[in-house]
């Protein structure tokens, strides 16, 4: 069953992908990155952007070919074979995990803004991520425009952050060796700083093709949208850069948050509303981002089998109220256990580059295979440029996933194996058990190829 209701436009998509995109990496992240390259975090940033728009190129080309209304799981049914196609579905409920770091850096940043709430942080990540899951409920529409909201209040807070603070920056230490200046770490440093900015990159892809059911002419407005927000995007995170590495000292802003140097731009009334507006407004909008971006994936997995067929129930709206049920006890985990979120965001991140690599990989068969829906692409390129994007892509992801498993402590690196290991065995178990059959899978597989091509056609004749 569809959802119900107006179909998303381009600047619905730019709102939700923008808004999910801009998230708590950046207000966390960035010192970290300048604590590797200096000044040059800015030029990191909007390359980076670009450099994780590569790390999921899959997400680009194939929108481009076709319209995927399952999003990215259906986009990995088509390519994966039936082991791959599982781990794929059980890694959909793994990012499950990830959703609490949002909650939780809600919950952060709202004790800086209500210092009474210091101590009790863990109820308030707890509430945050409850009321948010509530907000699915009113449909992916409600949460587009709450997002889009959202949205404009987080772009006018990181507006006023590069609008106070570019005055202030001391462009002539740009180049000073002795103040954290253009490459401070080197090559070495620039592209460890690349990998740790990684996070706050790479959202630009994912909202997008997750909305492909309720989209206006997706084929064009997805892949189109993906593009438009990733400029976007580095162009706030290139000015943002700016400002975070060039107000203050070096000393003072590597490994640091940007609230830091916020602190010292801003009169006291503007610094509240860019921690509220700006970190809790980033915050949420991912969150909201996430919610939506795995709706249609999760039922997509359930009705594929993956999990028992309670899990495909759905309202008369079409809300899958089960298996979201279950994607909300998952993100509390971490809540509720206290385990270290960012070795959790490691651990969710780290095989779904590898996964990455495989996809990007594998779209180098589809213009051999589907010639005509290769022809009818609504990005145009060449062939060979096509081919460079899909092997740099699976570059781009493996070295995001070393540079995550290389800082991990033994004991996360272990846990990291074993997330792998029982997703390998759930996938095993579920095809041994005959509740999903690798015939089903590659009749799935036709169905998912059929069901694109006659949503292409059927798009594209509306369009017209």
């Amino acid at each position: 069953m569809e959802e119900k209701g107006k179909k998303l436009g381009l600047w619905n998509i730019v709102g939700l992908g923008l808004g999910g995109a801009i998230g708590t990496g950046i207000f966390v992240l960035l010192g970290y990155g300048i604590a590797y390259t200096g000044r040059s975090i800015s030029l990191v940033v909007a390359i980076g952007c670009f450099f994780m728009l590569l790390a999921y190129w899959y997400n680009l080309a194939m929108p481009s070919m076709f319209v995927m209304k399952g999003g990215d799981y259906s986009m990995k049914a088509m390519l994966f074979n039936p082991f791959m196609s599982g781990v794929s579905a059980w890694m959909i409920l793994v990012n499950g995990l990830a959703m609490s770091s949002y909650a939780v850096a809600l919950a952060q940043y709202l004790a800086i803004a209500i210092p009474s709430l210091q101590y009790y942080q863990s109820i308030v990540a707890f509430v945050a991520m409850t009321l948010f899951f509530l907000t699915t409920i009113k449909g992916s529409r409600f949460v587009t425009i709450l997002e889009n909201i959202v949205t404009i209040v987080l772009v006018v807070a990181l507006a006023l952050f590069v609008a106070f603070g570019i005055g202030k920056v001391d462009f002539g230490a740009t180049f000073s060796s002795a103040d954290g200046g253009f490459f401070h770490g080197g090559f070495t440093g620039f592209v460890s700083a690349l990998a740790v900015m990684g996070w706050a990159c790479q959202g630009t892809t994912m909202a997008p093709v997750s909305m492909a059911a309720v989209t206006k002419n997706p084929k064009r407005t997805i892949p189109l949208g993906i593009i438009v927000i990733t400029c976007l995007l580095a162009v706030v995170y290139g000015a943002m850069g700016i400002v975070a590495g060039g107000v203050l000292p070096y000393a003072q802003t590597a490994g640091q948050n940007i609230s830091v140097t916020a602190e010292a731009i801003f009169p006291n009334a503007l610094y509240v509303f860019f921690v509220v507006g700006g970190g809790i407004g980033a915050i949420a909008s991912s969150l909201l981002g996430g919610l939506g971006m795995f709706r249609y994936p999760l039922l997509q997995v359930a009705r594929d089998g993956w999990l028992p067929s309670v899990f495909t129930k759905t309202d008369k709206n079409g809300y899958p109220y089960v298996i979201y049920l279950l994607f909300y006890i998952i993100s509390i985990i971490p809540i509720v256990t206290g385990r270290s979120l960012d070795a959790i965001v490691s651990q969710v991140m780290i095989p779904t580059m590898l996964i990455n690599i495989y996809m990007n990989l594998t779209c180098l068969t589809l213009p051999k295979k589907y010639p005509e829906q290769w022809a009818q692409r609504s990005i145009k390129m060449p062939l060979w440029f096509y081919n460079v994007c899909c092997v740099l892509g699976a570059f781009c992801a493996g070295v995001v996933a070393f540079n995550l498993f290389k800082d991990l402590t033994f004991n996360d690196a272990v846990f990291t194996v074993v997330i792998v290991a029982v997703m390998c065995v759930l996938t095993i178990v579920r095809l041994k058990q005959g509740a999903v059959k690798a015939e089903d899978l590659a009749a799935k597989k036709e169905e998912i190829v059929r069901q694109a091509i006659a949503d292409t056609t059927a798009d594209e004749a509306e369009a017209a």
